[in-house]
C-alpha cells in the first residue's frame, strides 16, 4: 500500500475497486495546478499553506487553482501571544513581536507561539531612538500647521517647496531608524502625523512581506524590496500618514479629469520610503490601504495617485498606480513605485436644468416687483399701518434682498471670498425672512386668540419689544456662529451657498424646519380657536368678516411660508423632477403671493388704490370744468366732437 493509502484505506480501496480512475486519469499529474503536488499519480492537491478553489482535497479538475490560506484570519487565526502579532506570507506565516517588545532570543520573527518569549524592551534600548524619531514627527506638525507660512505662498512655491520636505521628511525618518537597528519596530504618532518604520537586519525569506499601519492606513511591502540586495548592514523601511497634508496640496493639483467632473482628496496623504538605497522602483508592486476620510455622493471615478515632483513644482499623477479595490470606507491602491501617495475622487457635477434656470430668473423677477409694490403699499398706506403690516413689511424687504442677491451673485464663484460673503449674506437674509414668517404666524395666534380675550393693546406693545430683535438678532447669532466654526465652507466650486460637507447645509436646514413645524403648529392653533369662535356667535356680521379673513389668512400663509419650502425636502426618488419644478415655481413666485394675499385681497389696500386713481383723474376734470365755465355750454363744434 502507498504511503498516501495509509491515512485514507477506504478511499484507496474505492479507487482500486473501480479501476476505472486510475485508467482514464494516467498522467492527470502533469495537469496540477501552481502551488498543488501530484499524489499517488492520480490526482491533485494544494501544497501546505494553501486550499483549493472548490474547497477539495484532492481533485482531477485541470483549471482548479490553489489560493493562499490567510493563518492570520478567521476561521484559523493563528495566536502569537499577547506581546506579538501574526503576518501571513504566501503559504505560510510567521509571528513577530509588538513595538516597544522583543524576543530574548535574539530572532525577528517565530512560527511557534510556545516560542513566544517577548519581553517589553528596557528603556534604555529605546528611549534615545524613539525620542528622536518623536522630535521629527514634532517638527513636521509644527511646519504643516503653520496656517500663516502656506496662506502667504505662492501656488508653484508651494508644490516645490513641498516636494522638497517630502523628501527630506522621508530621508531623516530612515536614518533615525537605521540607527538602533536592534529596535525592528517603531511607532510615534502625533495629531496631524504618524509614522511606523521596520528594520530588517538579516536576509529575507521568500515570499515575506511586511505590513506596516499608520493612523488608519497600511502598506504591504515585500521584504526582498527593502533589502535591496543590501548585504552589509541594516535596511528599513519607513511609512508616514499625513492627516492635515492634504488641505495644502490638495485636489487642485490633478488634471487629469473632465472640467466637468469636481475632484476632491478622500484620503490622508502618505508617504512611503526604504533605505539606506533610497531606490523607488519594486520587483513587486506595494499595495497600500486607504482609509477614507471623507466621501461623496455620485461617485464617478477613484484615481490612485502619487506626488510626482517636476521643475515647476509638482502634482498629482497616476502614472504606475493602479486601484485594486474600492468601497464606501476604503480604497487599495497598488504602486511599481514608491513616494507620496493619495486617493482621488471625482464626481459628477450637477447639470442644471435650462427650463429650471428660466423659470426662476422669470419667477424671481416677477417676485421682486411685487414685493416692492407690497412694500411700499406697507409703508405709505396710512388705513393698514398696524403690527401686522410692520411684519409683511420686514418680510418683504427681506426675501426682496435675498431674491435680488440671488439674482445677480449666486454664480459669482471666481473670487473665494467674495463668494463665501455672498453666501454668508444670502444665508443670513434667507434665515431673516423665515423667522419674519415665524413672526408672522406668532401675530395670527395672538390675533385669534384675542377675538375671544380683548388684550390688544398688550399683545401689540410685546410684538413691538419681541420683533426686531428676533427678526434680524436671531438670524445674525446663528450666522456669526457657523462662520466662526467652518468659514470654509461659505461657498462652493458652482455657486456662493453653504457646502454640503460636514452637514453645514443643515445650519440653513435645521432652522427653517423648526419654523415651519412652529408655524404649522400656529396654524392649527388658530383654526381651532376660529372653530370655537364661529360656534358660539349671535351671527354677528363684523366678526364674521374677520373670522373668516384670519382664517384666509392662516391658510395662505401656511401655503407661502409652509408648503412651499417643504416640497425641497421631497425631491427624491422618482418625483424628484417634479418634485424640483414644484418648488421652484411656487418659491420664484413667493413675492407675487404675498401682494396678492396681503395687498389685493385686501379691502382697505383696494380703497387705497382706488383713492389715488380718483384723485390723479380729478385735475383733469377740474382743468376743462375751469376752461368752460361754470355756466357755458359746450358748442356746435364741441358737441360734434
Amino acid at each position: 500500500m502507498s504511503p498516501f493509502c495509509f491515512p485514507l484505506p477506504g478511499l484507496c480501496f474505492l479507487l482500486s475497486l473501480s479501476g476505472v480512475v486510475a485508467h482514464k486519469t494516467k498522467g492527470a499529474c502533469r495537469q496540477c495546478p501552481k502551488d498543488a503536488s501530484c499524489v499517488n499519480a492520480t490526482h491533485c492537491t494544494c501544497n501546505h499553506g494553501y486550499v483549493s478553489e472548490s474547497r477539495m482535497i484532492y481533485f482531477t479538475y485541470p483549471l482548479e487553482t490553489c489560493e493562499d490560506i490567510d493563518e492570520c484570519k478567521p476561521p484559523i487565526s493563528v495566536y502569537c501571544g499577547v506581546n506579538a502579532e501574526c503576518q501571513n506570507i504566501k503559504g505560510s506565516f510567521y509571528c513577530r513581536c509588538n513595538a516597544g517588545y522583543k524576543l530574548l532570543s535574539g530572532k525577528a520573527q517565530f512560527n511557534n507561539s510556545n516560542e513566544n518569549t517577548c519581553q517589553k524592551t528596557t528603556p534604555s534600548e529605546t528611549t534615545s531612538s524613539t525620542k528622536e524619531m518623536q522630535q521629527v514627527v514634532e517638527a513636521i506638525e509644527s511646519l504643516l500647521t503653520n496656517k500663516t507660512v502656506w496662506g502667504m505662498e505662492e501656488r508653484r512655491n508651494i508644490t516645490a517647496t513641498f516636494t522638497s520636505i517630502l523628501q527630506k521628511v522621508e530621508s531623516v525618518i530612515l536614518e533615525t531608524a537605521l540607527k538602533t537597528p536592534d529596535q525592528e519596530l517603531q511607532k510615534v504618532q502625533n495629531r496631524t502625523v504618524a509614522v511606523e518604520t521596520r528594520v530588517v537586519t538579516d536576509n529575507c525569506s521568500k515570499g515575506v512581506t511586511f505590513k506596516l499601519n499608520a493612523q488608519m492606513n497600511s502598506m504591504d511591502i515585500n521584504c526582498s524590496d527593502v533589502i535591496q540586495g543590501n548585504t552589509q548592514g541594516p535596511s528599513a523601511a519607513a511609512f508616514v500618514s499625513y492627516s492635515s497634508l492634504g488641505n495644502i496640496i490638495n485636489a487642485t493639483f490633478f488634471e487629469e479629469v473632465n472640467e466637468k467632473d469636481q475632484v476632491y482628496l478622500s484620503s490622508q496623504v502618505v508617504s512611503a520610503a526604504i533605505g539606506p538605497k533610497r531606490n523607488t522602483s519594486l520587483s513587486q508592486p506595494v499595495i497600500l490601504s486607504f482609509q477614507h476620510v471623507k466621501i461623496k455622493p455620485s461617485i464617478k471615478k477613484v484615481f490612485c495617485v502619487y506626488w510626482k515632483g517636476t521643475k515647476e513644482g509638482g502634482h498629482w499623477s497616476t502614472e504606475g498606480c493602479f486601484l485594486k479595490q474600492a468601497n464606501k470606507t476604503h480604497t487599495i491602491c497598488s504602486s511599481t513605485h514608491l513616494s507620496s501617495f493619495a486617493v482621488l475622487m471625482a464626481f459628477h457635477r450637477q447639470e442644471e436644468d435650462p427650463a429650471l434656470t428660466v423659470i426662476t430668473y422669470v419667477g424671481l423677477s416677477i417676485s421682486l416687483l411685487c414685493l416692492l409694490l407690497a412694500a411700499l403699499t406697507f409703508l405709505l398706506c396710512k388705513a393698514i399701518q398696524n403690527t401686522s403690516s410692520s411684519l409683511h413689511l420686514q418680510l418683504s424687504l427681506c426675501l426682496f434682498l435675498a431674491h435680488l442677491l440671488f439674482l445677480t451673485a449666486i454664480n459669482r464663484t471666481e473670487i473665494k471670498v467674495l463668494c463665501a460673503i455672498i453666501a454668508g449674506a444670502l444665508h443670513y437674509l434667507y434665515l431673516a425672512s423665515f423667522l419674519w414668517m415665524l413672526l408672522e404666524g406668532l401675530h395670527l395666534f395672538l390675533t385669534a386668540r384675542n377675538l375671544t380675550v380683548v388684550n390688544h393693546s398688550s399683545v401689540n406693545r410685546f410684538m413691538k419689544k419681541l420683533m426686531f430683535p428676533v427678526g434680524y438678532g436671531v438670524p445674525a447669532v446663528i450666522v456669526a456662529i457657523s462662520a466662526a466654526s467652518r468659514p470654509h465652507l461659505y461657498g462652493t466650486p458652482d455657486h456662493c451657498w453653504l457646502h454640503l460637507d460636514q452637514k453645514f447645509i443643515w445650519a440653513f436646514l435645521g432652522p427653517v424646519c423648526a419654523i415651519i413645524c412652529v408655524n404649522f403648529v400656529f396654524f392649527l392653533l388658530v383654526l381651532w380657536i376660529l372653530k370655537r369662535k364661529l360656534s358660539s356667535l349671535n351671527s354677528e356680521v363684523s366678526t364674521i368678516q374677520n373670522i373668516k379673513m384670519l382664517t384666509l389668512k392662516a391658510t395662505a400663509q401656511v401655503f407661502i411660508l409652509g408648503c412651499t419650502w417643504c416640497l425641497g425636502f421631497l425631491q427624491m426618488g422618482p418625483a424628484a423632477r417634479v418634485m424640483a419644478y414644484l418648488f421652484t415655481i411656487m418659491n420664484s413666485l413667493q413675492g407675487f403671493f404675498i401682494f396678492l394675499v396681503y395687498c389685493l385681497l385686501s379691502q382697505q389696500v383696494r380703497k387705497w388704490f382706488g383713492e389715488i386713481i380718483k384723485s390723479k383723474s380729478e385735475p383733469e376734470t377740474h382743468t376743462l370744468s375751469s376752461r368752460l365755465g361754470p355756466d357755458s355750454k359746450p358748442s356746435e363744434r364741441d358737441s360734434e366732437v
